[in-house]
């Protein structure tokens, strides 16, 4: 396999460059929200499509620098907990309230894609669910529950029907979610930035926040070239918040994911995929991928407890694609890379105000897309003195999730769940 670069994905090769200036000296704003990730972008945008236009806002790296610029790019609902153990932790009715609240996200990325003008690639092709065991059962119980539960309606495919757009042996049927899409996400990113930056919030990068601290009845945060004083701060680091507050810090898993991309496949994606819609599969350890614009293929999957290099991560993918399209051997791998995100140990956002005053919304890992944007409407009317939404997150807190030895279980739980799926096939 040829030399990777390190270090360089796909998303930042093919994305604008980085161009918001570093804050330099001392600024005053009615909100800093610290992270220039979706999260970040998204309660700034709310803040100022709702007429608070006086927001900072704060990127360590460059805008997309984390998760939210290195994603699979699936826009659709969902929480990474999953809808059956929502509906149990907070009841029939709330549970689907709050599942509603990600298809209103992705309503209002879809707009904002609109509204700004936002050149991301986006594919409104719809998403599939493939059946990765010969059980039909599986993919009935999930449309049902989906339509009984939830009121979504999702399309079922035969095994038949999903070879005409999906040529694998793996598969055993699908069911379609249409209302889904998949886009560049660091273009996403990069879009909100510009939209923001042109509503007078003043965006910027390579300005990490080095230390958060009352300043009379309000914050201060410092970054090597400069401070902000504003009456709210909110914190939205998610895999990269570090020792900036080890409070947040000691509630957050990050995790790493791994995706590759191919090298352009013309013609011959199409002895693959006969489709412009995403994929991901029935399994706990699944696959999830999509054709890119120019012919290529994004593959991800698998998580770990620790980040690994290019060509490490293009063998394990590549091997995963084959398994699946047999078809695709020799092809080239161009990218590849890994990334940290943020899981909470409950898998829902973390929401809320701690009892300082500082605001803070992360772990979104697994499933982000959708609830950051979600978690930037919530915020936003929280801080504007809205806090009906925020109350609906109060029981998924800042729960430990006891250091070293809580990355071990979460990969020990992995590899369980890893081995059930292959005893289960």
């Amino acid at each position: 396999m040829a030399k990777l670069p390190e270090g360089r994905h796909y998303y930042r090769a093919t994305a604008g460059a980085p161009h918001h200036r570093p804050l330099h000296g001392a600024r005053e704003a009615a909100v800093c929200i610290v992270g220039g990730g979706f999260a970040g972008l998204a309660t700034a945008m709310s803040l100022m499509e709702h007429g608070q236009g006086d927001v900072v806002l704060l990127e360590a790296e460059q805008v997309g620098f984390g998760a939210s610029g290195r994603n699979g790019g699936f826009v659709f609902g969902g929480f990474s907990l999953g809808e059956r153990s929502l509906l149990h932790a907070a009841g029939a009715e709330q549970g689907r309230k709050l599942y509603q609240l990600t298809l209103d996200a992705v309503a209002q990325i879809r707009r904002r894609i609109e509204r700004y003008r936002i050149e991301c690639e986006s594919r409104h092709e719809g998403i599939y669910l493939a059946n990765w065991f010969d059980d039909a059962r599986i993919l009935d119980a999930r449309q049902r529950f989906m339509a009984e539960r939830l009121g979504v309606e999702w399309q079922r495919l035969s095994r038949a029907q999903l070879a005409d757009k999906l040529d694998s042996r793996r598969y055993f049927g699908a069911l379609f979610e249409p209302d889904g899409f998949h886009f560049h996400p660091l273009k996403y990113a990069q879009g909100l930035a510009r939209a923001l930056a042109e509503g007078g919030v003043g965006v910027h990068e390579g300005s990490k926040a080095t230390r958060i601290e009352r300043d009379g009845q309000g914050w201060r945060v410092s970054t090597p070239g400069g401070a902000v004083r504003a009456r709210d701060v909110v914190v939205c680091c998610g895999g990269y918040i570090e020792r900036l507050h080890p409070r947040l810090a000691g509630a957050t898993l990050p995790v790493a994911t791994y995706v590759m991309v191919t090298e352009a496949l013309g013609a011959r994606l199409q002895t693959a995929m006969r489709t412009g819609a995403a994929v991901y599969d029935t399994r706990f350890a699944f696959d999830y991928y999509r054709p890119l614009a120019d012919t290529r293929l994004l593959w991800g999957g698998r998580i770990s407890i620790r980040e690994r290099g290019a060509a490490e991560v293009a063998r394990l993918l590549y091997r995963d694609m084959l398994k699946v399209y047999p078809q695709l051997a020799g092809a080239k791998v161009e990218y590849a890379w890994s990334g940290m995100m943020s899981y909470a140990r409950h898998q829902m956002p973390q929401l809320g105000r701690l009892p300082d005053g500082l605001w803070y919304g992360m772990g979104f890992g697994g499933h982000g897309v959708g609830p950051t944007t979600l978690a930037g409407e919530v915020l936003g009317a929280a801080i504007g003195g809205d806090g009906a939404a925020l109350a609906r997150f109060a029981q998924w807190g800042l729960a430990s999730t006891a250091g070293q030895a809580g990355l071990l279980a979460a990969q020990l739980a992995y590899w369980y769940y890893e081995l059930r799926d292959w005893m289960r096939q």
